[in-house]
């Protein structure tokens, strides 16, 4: 395979679903005429991801030297400009090579954040933390981003802080390719990377666990893996090594899954292979490909994760054009997506190519509008998410903006995951609203507590104009989205001299909508001129 998907560690670092139970997720309040109808309109649920990479730099911060307050404000910009464009989730880099962009962390703070690891941003702030506080405030998802066997990123090993894990435990670590990666084959290993990922699953507000497609490492001409002598110590029943290398991977993937969701069933797990499991060549059940495959190259068996229900959603990295002939975007995602055993699918999409010189398929504008519009035609796809923050930032040939004006000019909430939780919350009470000054002003109670007892989330706010029918399936009547329980709203976009209808539904932590409170009419005629 001509694998430019290769880009070696400066440019393959990436992460990450699906839905099988309809194109469009029942929801409250919904008659039968108005499910048929809600397929003219864009879709109400749809997760819409981007990756911010913090690895050398690639998204965030954009050099290391910055100030702290420099590097908030580059954040909050990224931030803004994916509310200005629809984007409801992001998965964040914490971990990109056994080090940290978060305080609460027994590793060393990243070299990429301060310039040097180990040491800590001045003044004090924990990046995690703020992150997650202004997605929230924006009405997006966090998932924290985690590279698990990636130890090191060059052969710079000098440069290392002393408490770095290479230099505490130098027996966990072989070396390829001149960087140093944790040996997925050594008991201690496991239990350690999910010691590190349970620790901010308990300590932060996170949404999702996210891990990309970094386990065993892609192969280099020349290079070997030397895990001969921990396959003669930790074989158990297994005679072949690549076997036993697939089931190391397994059993941190499982074990991961039953830890998180036992810590707190509502964080969702996610993986971003790459997007090729086997080809039809390598296995019947494979795609129609012919390139590299995480199976017997990375030892990743992804499909498996899925059908045993270890992830909740999983998001292949399908970085090619429609009808390329090694890997086409088509034959992938038709793959992926009769192999989803009812979890989601994402599908991870190469916005970083666009434009590409070499691509005849990625100069043509057309391309990734094209890809949005064949997934979304696929009940069986909830979604994307796009690699990575700075190529959307650069709205090259005009993307972006057809994100914010077309495909998602229209809020969307993420698909509920019924599996970890299927019951919604009870409606808001007594809502309210008044005209005063520009505003209409809306106030509702607390809902009463859902027959499983989980607290409201946050709550989604409705506008009709007074002559629209209330049809809570189309977005376009979604005035805001908020993850807070705040029971009040200001609507600063309403015009003097109309009449607004207003409804408010109630959201769990999985996004399960209550039923809508009773319809209020707000007249603007007394707005102040």
């Amino acid at each position: 395979m001509a694998v430019w998907m290769r880009i070696y560690p400066y440019f393959i670092l990436i992460i990450f679903s699906l839905f099988v139970f309809g194109k469009v997720q029942a929801q409250p309040g919904i008659e039968p005429a108005e499910k048929a109808e809600a397929a003219k309109f864009e879709p109400k649920r749809e997760f819409r991801g981007e990756w911010i990479a913090t690895v050398v730099n690639i998204d965030w911060p954009s050099d290391v030297h910055l100030s702290v307050d420099k590097q908030k404000q580059e954040l909050i910009a990224i931030l803004d400009a994916d509310q200005r464009v629809g984007i409801n989730a992001v998965m964040l880099q914490v971990r990109p090579a056994a080090d940290a962009f978060y305080a609460k962390s027994g590793e060393p703070w990243s070299r990429w954040l301060t310039g040097k690891q180990g040491l800590a941003p001045y003044p004090a702030y924990d990046p995690l933390e703020f992150a997650i506080n202004e997605a929230h405030k924006r009405g997006m998802e966090l998932h924290a981003w985690f590279n698990p066997y990636r130890a090191t990123f060059d052969s710079n090993f000098k440069g290392l802080c002393q408490c770095h894990i290479t230099n505490q435990e130098p027996s966990w670590f072989f070396t390829y390719g001149g960087i140093k990666l944790f040996n997925p084959g050594i008991p201690q290993v496991r239990d350690y990377i999910v010691k590190v990922i349970l620790n901010v699953v308990d300590n932060y507000n996170i949404d999702g666990v996210h891990m990309d497609d970094y386990f065993y490492p892609y192969k280099i001409d020349g290079q070997k893996i030397t895990d001969e002598q921990t396959f003669k110590a930790y074989a158990g029943d297994f005679t072949d090594i690549k076997d036993w290398r697939r089931n190391n991977v397994d059993l941190l993937i499982k074990t991961l899954a039953d830890s998180i969701h036992k810590h707190k069933r509502y964080i969702k797990f996610g993986i971003s292979p790459f997007g090729i499991w086997k080809n039809e060549s390598q296995d019947a059940d494979g795609s129609q490909t012919h390139g590299g495959d995480s199976y017997y190259e990375l030892y990743a068996d992804s499909r498996k994760w899925v059908k045993e229900g270890w992830v909740d959603y999983i998001a292949p990295q399908l970085y090619w054009n429609f009808g390329y002939h090694l890997a086409a975007f088509e034959n992938l995602l038709d793959w992926w997506s009769d192999n989803t055993y009812g979890r989601h699918l994402y599908i991870g999409q190469a916005a970083y190519r666009i434009n590409e010189p070499k691509s005849k398929a990625f100069r043509n504008p057309a391309e990734l509008p094209n890809q949005i519009k064949y997934l979304r035609d696929n009940p069986r796809v909830q979604g994307s998410v796009f690699f990575s923050a700075n190529s959307l930032m650069r709205n090259p040939l005009g993307f972006t903006d057809s994100l914010r004006t077309n495909y998602y000019r229209y809020p969307a909430l993420p698909p509920p995951m019924l599996w970890l939780d299927s019951v919604p919350p009870n409606a808001p009470k007594n809502l309210l609203g008044k005209s005063a000054g520009n505003d209409v002003k809306l106030n509702w109670e607390t809902p009463d507590t859902a027959k499983d007892k989980e607290p409201v989330y946050g709550y989604v706010v409705y506008r009709f104009d007074g002559t629209d029918t209330v049809n809570l399936t189309n977005p376009k009547y979604i005035l805001h989205i908020q993850y807070d329980a705040d029971t009040a709203y200001e609507d600063k976009t309403a015009q003097r001299g109309k009449t607004y209808l207003y409804v408010v539904t109630a959201i769990d932590r999985i996004k399960n909508e209550s039923e809508p409170t009773p319809t209020i009419a707000v007249s603007t005629m007394d707005l102040a001129k």
